[in-house]
């Protein structure tokens, strides 16, 4: 538990309960309203939203709470942007300003940049030192925020009914991905590149499949009627989607990112299923989860729930529970589509639940991480026990109240699917 609530209240809650007072006097008044629309949100149960939504109109304390943290992440957004892939201070090595470009991080120049010789080649590997050029040169850090401020905006649209957060998530998505002159070309064919050394890497398909699902729900909210989105908009998008989905399921980067026997693929999979689900490919999305639990859970999660190849990281508290956020949400889009992941035991008794149980000890702080982690924290966990709690593991639900909240604010009532809470950089 937080401590809110309990003796005096320190000024930091003090100021958040005035913020929640003031952004539900703001909301439009639920008789006032029409009643809000169901999203087809491929993650999200958008049935959740809509009840959450009422029950925020009621005036739940909770939710009251949880929309004060959104709005103040929302409203740091509407100053900033729009990004777009033809900033970048040079181009893929395509030579195309639209396509899509991200840099291995541990990788450095030898030689200084000269008009011959722009990136400074050859390269060398310096493991563990991240090179600068990787946040300036590229567009990974813009693409983090066209995902992490469009969901954010979407999410504050939905919930308060302000349209400026609608229009701004509207502007920076037709930025990124719809306008002609600003647009991305619909494939990672050059992330995680090398200079001189790889054009791009397969396994630069996290950059996107990490959390371009966000995006993906985020959509499916704004078709609910979001101003300053249009219907060409949408199938503008919607044709995006699918043109990268094509490339995720066909491209040698694609299929060997779903071969990949980690999280890689963990990862590719979910976005695989989400794209297809949210583009009407249900039963893509279908064979996708379905296959999942033999491909996925079988061979990642051992007998007693842990995961084997990421506790041999160096952060492997990160990785146990950032993988976890991959399978979870496949879970999820499984439950739109009839496929029961949480259901499912490997023929060692492999389980969601069991590699969640994993974690508990140390997500509730009764005991520590007994495993190598450079950087330990422990709400890293709370979004995968939530999300195992909602499926009805019985320890998982006792374990809840339990948790650490994360330093931004818990927003799992107002987007109950699990997100990596702790950095993923690195």
């Amino acid at each position: 538990m937080n401590g809110e609530g309990v003796g005096r209240r320190s000024p930091a809650a003090v100021a958040l309960a005035m913020i929640a007072t003031l952004v539900v006097s703001v909301l439009p008044a639920a008789s006032a309203q029409a009643a809000p629309k169901t999203p087809g949100t491929a993650v999200l149960d958008g049935a959740r939203l809509r009840q959450a939504r009422i029950e925020l109109h009621r005036g739940d304390p909770e939710l009251r709470r949880a929309v004060a943290h959104l709005t103040r992440r929302a409203d740091g957004w509407l100053n900033q942007g729009p990004w777009t892939v033809v900033d970048k201070p040079r181009p893929a090595p395509s030579g195309d300003v639209h396509d899509y470009l991200s840099q291995a991080p541990y990788w450095w120049p030898t030689q200084p940049p000269s008009a011959s010789n722009p990136w400074g080649c050859p390269y060398v590997q310096r493991d563990g030192q991240r090179n600068p050029e990787v946040d300036s040169g590229t567009d990974r850090q813009d693409v983090e925020k066209v995902f992490d401020a469009t969901y954010e905006l979407t999410l504050a649209w939905y919930y308060t009914g302000r349209r400026q957060y609608a229009e701004k998530a509207a502007q920076i998505l037709r930025t990124w991905f719809l306008n002609p002159a600003t647009r991305m070309n619909p494939h990672l064919n050059h992330a995680q590149f090398i200079p001189c050394k790889y054009d791009g890497r397969a396994i630069g398909v996290i950059d996107f499949s990490q959390s371009y699902t966000s995006v993906v729900d985020a959509l499916a909210i704004l078709d609910t009627g979001a101003p300053g989105w249009t219907r060409h908009d949408r199938t503008a998008m919607r044709r995006w989607n699918t043109d990268f989905l094509t490339w995720l399921t066909t491209s040698p980067f694609g299929k060997q990112e779903a071969a990949a026997t980690n999280n890689h693929g963990t990862f590719h999979d979910m976005l695989v299923a989400a794209l297809a689900y949210s583009t009407g490919d249900k039963e893509l999305a279908r064979r996708t989860v379905r296959e999942a639990a033999a491909k996925r859970i079988d061979t990642q999660i051992a007998a007693d729930g842990s995961q084997p190849q990421e506790l041999a990281r160096t952060r492997s508290w990160h990785y146990s529970t950032f993988t976890l956020v991959a399978h979870t949400r496949l879970a999820a889009v499984g439950h739109h589509v009839g496929v029961d992941l949480w259901a499912h035991r490997g023929p060692h008794g492999q389980s969601l639940a069991q590699a969640v149980r994993h974690l508990l000890p140390a997500a509730t702080g009764s005991a520590d991480w007994p495993h190598p982690e450079l950087e330990f924290h422990r709400y890293a966990a709370s979004d995968v026990v939530r999300a195992a709690a909602d499926a009805g593991d019985p320890a998982a639900a006792r374990a809840v109240p339990l948790l650490e909240p994360p330093p931004r604010g818990d927003l799992w009532p107002l987007r109950p699917a699990a997100e990596q809470l702790d950095s993923i950089a690195g």
